[in-house]
């Protein structure tokens, strides 16, 4: 029996685990499901082990146990098959399963590589896969990885005495209805080997495969249910929560939207296998919300417009003029923004100041025969700190050193300063506090009346629904329904997770 007692986590501004109980029994497979940001990943990275908790504490057997990192947790049979894969693509099958435990097949420095092979092949039988241990794991379809990831898992087996654990994260996010198939049978069949902790969004494969399913909100385990008592609309219900503030989206400040101003198309645009099909039209001042779960398709939408990815099929318009080169510059150029959802990665560059940051994108309009214009810089950078609050000493701070509420109006700035029209809001408002995320709202408003097009990947679903001027709900890379956003007649929650899950 694992067991997790009153187990707390905390981050800077952010409590992500909340006297969590959590156990697995013997042979028992354990759902694990809520929103995104409910605490479903930090839970199971404090299994695993790459997290330790701020409070509680874990017990395997009755016995006390700490892991200070994932290979201290595998020795007390602790595995993960991860949602984007651990693999090595240009190392053998063979290689990746051993990955970090060759010396067993060591002697006299030199690699056996038949008995590797040999050794192979039995970790694969478990998993059912009939492949040459020595194959390039390159070459394998998804699906065969997925099932490399186990057995890699398995080996655990012969090397520790006690019971396996094995989390699942999401492994069927890009898996064909007969892949699914075929890992769930086996991970039934494999209970008399370990125990599973399966993590996903699609409330139907959770319920088909767990004995129990824990639900999330907040941080915190919010109901228990068996798989013979589970009730689809009341599991929702607690995943989703309290209603709409509508006050605290800034509803009442909704204005209607141009729809005779077109400033993005899609036209049914895909992209491989991570969304297929999408087709809408982006007005000026609409606030146009892409709800979905993790792997949904939302994030890529956004990367392509921006010309980070270019699609594989159908066509995208920007301001009336079809885009056949798809790269950020020609896209800035076209007047797009985007806020991305690590914005202390992708959005600020830390190490430079706040005058610096803000003019980034835009350097060709403050120089003159190369040399830079400074003094225009820094009088552009005072006008937006005042324009939107922002709390900085002067624009001369390390953008680095602000709150992430600063750090996101000074990204907001960079765009808008520069004039982009089209501007995509990824999580904006993620691991802000609450007064930071009311200054977003009231930007995105701001931008909205000023006939700025947005397109929004919202934090939770509450937030989707108060700023939303219309919503299109993704479910595995492909649209399920719009809906239409009006003040006073818009979705409720549990509509969207109709469509959701």
């Amino acid at each position: 029996m694992y067991e997790l007692h009153k187990v707390d986590k905390k981050f800077p501004g952010v409590h992500a685990l909340k006297q969590v109980d959590f156990s697995i029994g013997r042979g028992e497979i354990v759902g694990l499901i809520g929103e995104n940001g409910a605490g479903k990943s930090t839970l199971m990275k404090v299994i695993y082990g790459a997290y330790q908790p701020d409070g509680g504490s874990i017990t395997i057997d009755g016995k006390t146990v700490r892991f200070q990192n994932p290979r201290q947790a595998m020795d007390h049979g602790i595995g993960m098959v991860f949602q984007e894969q651990s693999l090595i693509t240009n190392l053998t099958v063979m290689e990746n399963i051993f990955l970090g435990f060759e010396k067993q097949f060591v002697k006299f420095g030199v690699v056996n590589w038949t008995a590797m092979a040999d050794a192979a092949r039995k970790q694969l039988a478990k998993v059912k896969l009939d492949i040459d241990p020595a194959t390039v794991t390159a070459k394998l379809s998804f699906a065969q990885r997925q099932l490399v990831e186990l057995a890699k898992v398995l080996t655990l087996e012969e090397r520790i005495d006690g019971d396996l654990v094995i989390l699942l994260d999401e492994p069927t996010s890009v898996l064909a209805k007969e892949e699914v198939e075929l890992l769930f049978s086996l991970v039934r069949e494999l209970t008399n080997r370990a125990s599973f902790i399966f993590v996903s969004h699609r409330m139907d494969e959770v319920l088909e495969l767990s004995d129990r399913i824990y639900v999330m909100k907040d941080g915190e385990v919010v109901d228990i249910v068996s798989r013979d008592n589970a009730d689809i609309d009341a599991i929702q219900h607690k995943m989703v929560g309290r209603d709409v503030d509508k006050e605290y989206y800034r509803e009442q400040r909704q204005k209607p939207y141009r729809d005779n101003e077109s400033l993005l198309k899609f036209d049914g645009v895909s992209l491989g296998q991570r969304f297929q099909d999408i087709s809408f039209d982006l007005h000026a001042g609409e606030v146009f919300c892409l709800v979905g779960t993790e792997g949904s398709g939302r994030e890529a939408i956004l990367r392509t417009i921006f010309g980070l990815e270019t699609p594989t099929a159908g066509s995208v318009t920007i301001k009336g003029k079809p885009i056949a080169r798809f790269d950020a510059q020609s896209s800035v150029a076209l007047g797009v923004g985007y806020v991305p959802r690590e914005r202390k990665v992708e959005g600020i560059v830390g190490g430079m100041n706040v005058f610096e940051n803000m003019t980034l994108s835009q350097m060709r309009n403050y120089s003159s025969y190369g040399v830079l214009r400074i003094a225009e810089e820094k009088q552009l950078a005072r006008d937006w700190i005042g324009q939107l609050s922002i709390k900085t000493p002067s624009e001369f701070k390390d953008c680095g050193g602000l709150s992430g509420g600063n750090q996101q109006k000074v990204v907001l700035a960079k765009w808008r300063s520069g004039g982009s029209d089209i501007m995509m809001l990824d999580h904006p408002t993620r691991g802000l506090d609450i007064g930071a995320k009311e200054d977003v709202y009231d930007m995105v408003r701001e931008m909205s009346d000023a006939g700025v097009g947005i397109i929004l990947v919202a934090d939770t679903l509450e937030e989707a629904i108060g700023l939303s001027h219309t919503i299109l709900v993704l479910k595995d890379g492909r649209a399920q329904q719009r809906f239409e956003c009006a003040p006073g007649a818009k979705p409720t929650l549990y509509d969207l997770v109709h469509y959701m899950i």
